[in-house]
């Protein structure tokens, strides 16, 4: 995992990853908890509860054919 710290302590690109499993390998608590219980149950109580707008007209950076006149 030596690889994983960049000199200013960055991380890297795939150190995220690394992280990730290294803690699957150690036994994640939140893989546990996920295993025990089923979140999907809450998902309709949380969508009632917390409306969200239309998505279709999220505001975000342009499409690239959108937004580049030589493509």
């Amino acid at each position: 995992m030596g690889s994983a710290i960049m000199a200013k302590g960055a991380a890297g690109f795939f150190d995220v990853d690394e992280r990730l499993a290294d803690l699957s390998t150690k036994g994640d608590d939140l893989e546990r908890v996920k295993a025990l219980v089923d979140f999907e149950i809450f998902r309709t109580p949380l969508e009632a509860a917390v409306p969200r707008g239309d998505r279709s007209k999220a505001v975000g950076l342009p499409s690239i054919t959108s937004s580049c006149s030589k493509c």
